[in-house]
This record gives structure tokens, sequence and C-alpha cells, in this order.
């Protein structure tokens, strides 16, 4: 490896685990859309607590588990592909390396598929844990008693807001794994494709949170759920 490549990885390392701690430095700044989701959240999960059937919160969670259930199943898929290559001898690196991967020794090449894996399982235990508090959370929509007191009700929705919310922001993050997971692939055809790879990613994934369409309609629709 090159001193380019200990860059570059040194770069990835940086924008992969700095995502999060630069999330949390725009919400307090501008907002994010996961922050102002947070929102609509603990606001859906307060207008559960007043209406006598839940059948729609349950079909929504559902759907939401279902999602998730799917990017679990293609991750999966996808780790399985690279570590059979991985760990399938010679034969299958030097024919993988044929289809166009810069020519480096094998040990580069086996450390560089060792990072798009782990960029990939990653990637799948917070889908497995992203499912397993959905789970919680639709098990307490379909336990919560007819309430009748206020006070109650705003408990009851601030619970299933508490596990909704980290439910959803894992799978946020399993999702993200994708972006870091093909940047990381671009270093297969050299260091400063990984390098711009992942500044793309990041670059991408900060417009969705803050800038992007999306963004601001969450954003304007927070204004006027709030009370």
């Amino acid at each position: 490896m090159t001193i380019l490549d200990y860059l570059a990885l040194a770069l990835f390392f940086l924008c992969w685990l700095g995502y999060g701690p630069l999330l949390k430095l725009l919400a307090h700044r501008t907002g994010t859309l996961n922050d102002d989701m947070g929102v609509v959240r603990r606001v859906w999960m307060t207008a559960m607590t007043h209406r006598e059937m839940r059948l729609v919160d349950s079909q929504l969670m559902g759907h939401s588990i279902n999602s998730a259930s799917f990017f679990a199943s293609t991750n999966l898929l996808l780790i399985a592909a690279v570590a059979g290559i991985l760990f399938g001898g010679q034969t299958a690196l030097d024919g993988f390396a044929s289809i166009g991967a810069e020519a480096v020794p094998t040990r580069v090449l086996e450390a560089k598929l060792a990072l798009v894996l782990i960029c990939l399982v990653r990637g799948l235990l917070d889908f497995i844990w992203a499912l397993r508090q959905m789970n919680y959370t639709l098990a307490l929509i379909g336990a919560a008693p007819e309430i009748h007191t206020e006070a109650d009700r705003v408990a009851l929705g601030a619970a299933a807001t508490d596990l909704l919310n980290p439910a959803l922001n894992t799978f946020s993050q399993g999702v993200r794994g994708y972006y870091f997971a093909l940047a990381a692939a671009a270093w297969l055809f050299g260091s400063v494709w990984l390098a711009a790879g992942v500044t793309a990613a990041f670059c991408l994934l900060v417009w969705r949170q803050s800038g992007s369409p999306a963004a601001r309609a969450i954003r304007n629709a927070r204004r006027l759920l709030e009370p």
C-alpha cells in the first residue's frame, strides 16, 4: 500500500465514523432530516394513544418492518458475494482482479475487499437491531390499553417514541452503510477513487439531511406539528 492509500483510508474512516457527530452538530445549528423526523414520530405516537382502533399504526409499523427485512436480506446476499470472493482462494481473487480492478498484490486486494465487507456487515447488524426495536414498538402499540387521562397518553406516546426513534435511526444507519460500501468498493480502482467516492458519499448524505427538498418539506411539517 502507498501513502496515498493510507491517506484515502484515513479520509474514509474520518467520514464514516464522523458522520454521526456531524449530524448532531447540524441538528443543534440548522436541524436535520433525522432530527425533524424524530419530532414527527413523537407526534405520531402521541396521536396513536388517542385512537381506539390502532390498526393503521400497526400497518404502518408492519410496512417499516418489511422494508428493514428487505434491506437486511439484500445485505446478506451482498455479504455472501463479497465473502465468496475474499475467501474463495487465489482463483476467485484472480478472476475478480481481471475485471478491471487496479493491479495490486493479493494482500492489498484482500484488504480492499475486507473494507467493503466490514461496511456491509455493520449495515446488516444495524438492520437486525432496527428490526428488533421495531417489533418492540409494534408490541407496545398492540399492548396499549384504553387511556382516559391526557397525562397517561403523553407518557405512553413518549415511551413508544423512545422505542421507535432509535429503531428507525438505526435503520437509517444500515442504509447509510450501502453508501460507504460503494465508496469502499471504489478503492478497488485506486486510492484516488476511494477518496473521491467517500467524499461524494459524505457530501450527498449531508445534503440529503439538510438541504434536499425532502428535508425542507419535513422541516416545514415539523413547524406545523409542534405545539
